[in-house]
This record gives structure tokens, sequence and C-alpha cells, in this order.
């Protein structure tokens, strides 16, 4: 019972939390306050370098007082960050909008997946996080229908109603029910748990190609989506109903488990990154709306109908009463990565938007390269 609790209000949570009003026109406020787009990228870089700071602490402090209370705090950091980006009108604003919102997030990462993990049956895994990813879907899908109509009145009125939808996340995350984990090993030190964390090669390897295709998708489909659309002509008026319909592809999310199935999970990375490799070449070439449209369709449902999978390896991953604190060392890695990722792009896209996208395309390829050679040769296994 207490399972299922958790579940249905995490999925709930999920869903306020996709109820990010700004988020079709993040860019465009942030532009709007006065940042340049290598303002954003560099701020961006900021937030994830101070997230893997803040990982491994938070996942300590997590095995320490319990999931529970940590969610407890994150969520009220969140809902802190979401203030100062409506009060934010310099860099140094955004800049204090990024340390909250990286306090939060490395605080909410591990522990929310943890809870939800500690809930359910491992079989029942893929779906259950497919469906978490869904709720959040479905928020964003719906607040980017609502901010189309919104914007007509006024950016800072996107800002104000994530605010409102960021309570009621906060206040929701005090009705859930810790979980405890059985090992198999010993008991043992959080030292001990990192080091049997980093030791494991394969696992590392996976964290950092999953870390650079994560990043490289995010810069397209985040930052760099919405001067596409002005590139090929499309009015900033319909950029609400842009970012729905993007969230319709992430549904595909919920289906993860049965494409498993079908193809076994390794073929469906191989499959998704492929597809993310073309869709992005092809944004490069393309100054047509529809064509760009139909390519950050392409790129948004690849990545994530990878995310569930990716999810359930990490957690199995881990046979450690120290669950929190290495999900968080693994975040921390992925971080890292993503932090280097984010400087190359940001520096690429000052020079010209095809620069960054060339950029990406160039990681995207590296680790496909190094995925497919080391899936073949056997040296990193996931299994089917």
């Amino acid at each position: 019972m207490k399972g299922l609790k958790n579940k249905y209000i995490l999925y709930i949570i999920a869903f306020f939390q996709g109820l990010v009003f700004y988020g079709a026109f993040a860019t465009i406020y942030r532009l709007d306050r006065g940042l340049q787009l290598n303002e954003i990228f560099f701020l961006e870089s900021i937030f994830v370098l101070l997230m893997m700071f803040f990982e491994i602490p938070w996942g300590v402090v997590g095995d320490k007082i319990g999931y529970k209370k940590t969610l407890n705090i994150s969520f009220g950091l969140f809902l802190l960050s979401k203030v100062a980006f409506y009060y934010a009108n310099s860099f140094n604003m955004f800049l204090l909008e990024a340390i909250l919102a990286a306090l939060a997030i490395s605080g909410i990462s591990g522990c929310d997946s943890a809870i939800l993990y500690g809930s359910i049956k491992e079989e029942d895994s893929d779906k259950t996080f497919g469906r978490y990813s869904a709720c959040s879907t479905l928020g964003f899908l719906i607040s980017s229908l609502l901010s189309g109509v919104m914007v007509k009145k006024s950016l800072d009125l996107l800002a104000l109603a994530t605010i409102m939808a960021y309570v009621v996340t906060f206040l929701l995350s005090f009705f859930l029910k810790d979980v405890k984990f059985e090992s198999n090993e010993k008991k043992e030190t959080i030292i001990e748990s990192l080091k049997s964390s980093l030791v494991n090669k394969k696992i590392l390897i996976f964290i950092i190609l999953i870390a650079v295709i994560s990043e490289t998708t995010h810069s397209v489909c985040v930052f760099l989506n919405q001067p596409l659309y002005i590139r090929s002509g499309i009015d900033m008026k319909w950029f609400g109903i842009l970012a729905a319909f993007m969230q319709i592809a992430t549904f595909i999310a919920i289906r993860a488990h049965v494409v498993k199935k079908r193809i076994g999970r390794n073929k469906t990375y191989i499959v998704a990154l492929i597809l993310i490799i073309i869709a992005n070449t092809m944004l490069i070439v393309t100054n047509i709306s529809y064509i760009t449209i139909v390519l950050i369709f392409i790129i948004e449902g690849s990545f994530a109908i990878t995310q569930p999978l990716t999810e359930t390896i990490k957690n199995a991953s881990i046979d450690s009463i120290n669950r929190a604190t290495i999900l968080s060392a693994y975040a921390m890695i992925g971080n890292i990565v993503a932090a280097f990722c984010n400087i190359i792009i940001g520096f690429f896209a000052k020079i010209s938007l095809n620069s960054a996208l060339v950029t990406c395309v160039i990681l995207n390829c590296i680790v496909f390269l190094i995925g497919y050679i080391l899936i073949k040769n056997s040296k990193i296994l996931i299994k089917k």
C-alpha cells in the first residue's frame, strides 16, 4: 500500500513539476531580461557544475536523514528558484536562480528515483519510470498549450503561474513515505559505497556516454530550438503550441518497455542514437519550418525512449544500502561530462547557430562510435 501511495504521489508531483509555463519561451524570456545567448549557455555550465558539487553531499544526506526529508527540502529550494527566476532581470539574479535550482535538482536527483524504485516490483521498473516521465511530459504539454495564450498578456505571467505549480509540488512531497532497501552485501560506509561504484567500469562508461547525448539533446531541444524556429520563419506566437507538440514526442517513453521487449535494450539505444544524429545533421542544412519542427520532434522522441531504460540500469547496478549516495555519484559524473559539453557547445554557439549544431553532431557521433564498438566487443554489457 505504501508503495502504491508513493508511486501515485510521485506521478502527481511529476505532473506539477512539468507545469513550467515559461518553458516554451525560456530562451526568449532570458533574452528579454537582458541576457545574451552565450551568457545563457555560460549560466547552464555553472548550473551543471554546481549540481556536480552538490550531488554527493545530497546523496549522503538522503541516506542519513531519509529520502522523504531530503525531497521536502529540495522541493522547497526548487520553489525558491522559481521565485528568483520571476524577479530576475540581470545576470546576477539569473545566477542566483541557477544556484537554487542546482541545489534543488541535485537533492531531488537519486532520492525520487530511489523512492520510486523501492516502491515497486523490479520487473515493473521500466514501465513505472516511463509513466513517471510521461506525467512530467503531460504537465509540460498542458502548460505549453496554455502559455501560448498567457504570453499575450505578458512573459511575467508565465513565470508567476509556474511558481503556483511548484507550491503544490512542495506540499505534495510531505505525503510521501520513506522506503528501505535490503542489500545482499555487508553494511558499508559511504566511502566504501563510492569506491565500489567507481570501480564498475561498465556502468561508468555507460553513464558518460548517456551524459553526452543528454546534453547535446538538451542543447538542441531547449536552447537552440527557438533560434531555429525564428530562422525558419516561425512566428513567436506559435512557440507555446510547438513546445506542447514536442512533448507528444516524449510520451514515447511510456512505451519504452514494449520497444525493449521487441528489439532488445542495446538495439533500442543504437536506433535512438542513429535517429538523433540524422535529425541533428539535417537541422544544419534546412531552413524550412515544417522540416525543422519534425526534426526536433524526432530528437525529442528518440532520447525520451531511452530515459526509463537508463533509470532502470542505474538502479539495478546498485546493491548497497547507500543507494542515494551512489545514484548521486552517477549524477555527479554525468554533470561533469555535461558541463564540459555545454562549455564547448556554448563557445560555438557564440560563433553561429550552425556551429553549435555541428558540435552536437560531432559529439553524438563520437558517442555512437565508442558505444557501438564497446557493445560489439562486450566491453560494456547492458542486459537485454
